[in-house]
Order: C-alpha cells, then sequence, then structure tokens
C-alpha cells in the first residue's frame, strides 16, 4: 500500500532533483524511493560493504591511489601470436 507524502524542497535542490531524473527518465517520486531504499538499507544488505575490511595489510590510500597501485602491480600477458588456420582438404564424395 502506497501513501502520499509531501517534502519540501528549496530552489537548488528542486532543480537538481529535475535534472537528475530528467538524465535517467524517472520520475521525481522514483528518485525518492530509490533515494530512501540507498539510505535505509543495512550495510550488511549490500554485498560490497560487507566485504570491507576483509583484506589485512592494504595501504590506508588505497582507495584515493588506486589507479597509481593498479598499474603498479598489474602485468599484462603479450596476446598470443596469430597463427593463421590450415584448411582442410575435403574428402573427394565418390557416387
Amino acid at each position: 500500500m502506497t501513501r502520499p507524502l509531501q517534502v519540501y524542497l528549496d530552489d537548488h535542490d528542486l532543480a537538481r532533483l529535475e535534472a537528475w531524473t530528467r538524465e535517467r527518465g524517472w520520475t521525481k517520486s522514483q528518485a525518492i524511493r530509490a533515494a530512501v531504499r540507498a539510505l535505509t538499507r543495512r550495510p550488511a544488505e549490500d554485498p560490497l560493504l560487507d566485504l570491507s575490511g576483509d583484506i589485512e595489510g592494504l595501504p590506508a590510500d588505497l582507495s584515493a591511489s588506486f589507479d597509481r597501485y593498479l598499474s603498479e602491480t598489474f602485468v599484462a600477458e603479450p596476446p598470443a601470436p596469430y597463427r593463421p588456420r590450415r584448411r582442410r582438404s575435403r574428402a573427394t564424395v565418390r557416387r
């Protein structure tokens, strides 16, 4: 069952809400419902937040310098050399 709710926003917040919903093709009601659900969700319901703190020994500035740490540790394997496929000869069909 849905119930009406009246919310008063200042001009700046209302303009931001309208721009945000226009970009996504949502109604203002849909955006407010999604925001309420996101703000009232318990951390255990978010699988990514649930993993927070599971890895010991990470640098303290990992989120701020993620790209730097990734480039220092990631080693891409060279691509496999291109080898043209051999064509199979078709067996002769005798009639």
